[in-house]
């Protein structure tokens, strides 16, 4: 019976974790279709400030989306493990950068599909290799650990780089830089994952008949979440605004998964229990997102995919092995005659250059 239970919350826990990353990765799409249509109309787009957006029903349906996304991720963590759960985060990227290729028109070639996977694998194996959390029950113990000086140190580092990013950087670089409106949403992100944390933890006193209302901690936690869920509310907005939606998702997914562990782990002190196999597999895990990265921004514009890889091969192996090619092979197609005719003549020309024979001339 107990087996038969523990299988029910694994497929529940499961189907929640994937309808979570299908209503976050929808939530993308259905905010940028809103940001596209105010642009349309001639509004005040959300990468200059403006807050039109508001007043648009596809973006307000984005937002619930989002907001049922995080509801069944959280739901999920109940009944499956954390180590389940938290990898299939990444689907989120898979699902946005396919409906963009839909809904969107936005093109993801070959380069970008490597990078998302190699993105989404860096992620799973660092979610595998992370520490698990210590347990925190109280508000007490909460306040405690946000009171240590290694956190109090983090948390104004934050503030003080998303400010000089809000206010200074910002409006220099905001529109040309993607990296800038993405950082400032997930650094921020780590901040309000901490203060979800600590009202889950409030609630469950509250549920318990403790005083909670009467405790400062739990007043200055929602404070702090409205704020910082505010901030990520806006730039990312202007984030994706201003740059293609198959970019911007898995960019935030990987900067502010993160983040949420290096706050974790400063917060909750995991790393000093670590072993030398999982600390090895975190970084290995952060290697391999920045090389997904790096490929999604880089090649971004490159027309390349998998129907146009063979044709490329094939130019490659003229150009190294030079004009071995046979006559006889280059007319024996007639669609290509033409074209080897062509490189055969600059091969040949090129290779009596270089061996200088006047005839080249």
């Amino acid at each position: 019976m107990s087996e038969t239970r523990g299988r029910y919350d694994f497929c529940i826990g499961l189907v929640l974790a994937m309808s979570s990353s299908i209503f976050i990765g929808g939530s993308f799409i259905l905010k940028k279709k809103g940001l596209l249509r105010l642009a349309r109309k001639g509004s005040m787009r959300a990468g200059q400030g403006g807050h039109a957006y508001l007043k648009e029903w596809l973006w307000w349906a984005g937002l619930l989306s989002m907001g049922a996304g995080e509801v069944a991720n959280f739901a999920a963590y109940a009944f499956a493990p954390a180590t389940l759960v938290t990898p299939l985060g990444a689907l989120s990227v898979l699902v946005s950068a396919i409906l963009s290729s839909f809904f969107l028109n936005e093109k993801l070639n070959l380069h970008g599909k490597i990078g998302c996977l190699l993105s989404i694998l860096g992620s799973t194996v660092m979610v595998i290799h992370a520490p698990q959390e210590e347990e925190v029950e109280t508000l007490s113990e909460m306040s405690n650990k946000l009171g240590d000086p290694g956190f109090v140190v983090f948390a104004t580092l934050v503030v003080i780089v998303s400010l000089i990013l809000i206010f200074v950087v910002g409006p220099r670089h905001g529109q040309t830089n993607i990296l800038v409106y993405i950082t400032i949403c997930s650094v921020i992100g780590a901040l309000s994952v901490s203060c979800v944390k600590g009202l889950g933890i409030a609630i469950k006193e509250l549920f318990s008949g403790k005083p909670v209302l009467k405790h400062p901690l739990s007043w200055i936690l929602l404070l702090s979440l409205i704020v910082c869920v505010s901030t990520q509310i806006n730039y990312l907005n202007r984030a994706l605004d201003i740059f293609n939606t198959s970019i911007v998702t898995p960019i935030y997914y990987v900067i502010f998964t993160t983040s949420v562990l290096t706050c974790s782990a400063i917060l909750f002190k995991e790393w000093q229990h670590m072993a030398a196999d999982d600390i090895i597999g975190t970084f290995s895990g952060f290697l391999t997102i920045i090389v997904g990265i790096f490929l999604l921004h880089a090649f971004k514009d490159v027309n390349f995919t998998l129907a146009n890889l063979p044709v490329s091969l094939r130019k490659d192996d003229r150009a190294a092995n030079g004009s071995l090619l046979s006559t006889y092979d280059c007319f024996n197609h007639d669609e290509e005659s033409s074209t080897c005719v062509g490189e055969i003549q600059s091969t040949e020309s090129l290779s009596a250059r270089r061996n200088g024979s006047l005839s080249a001339f």
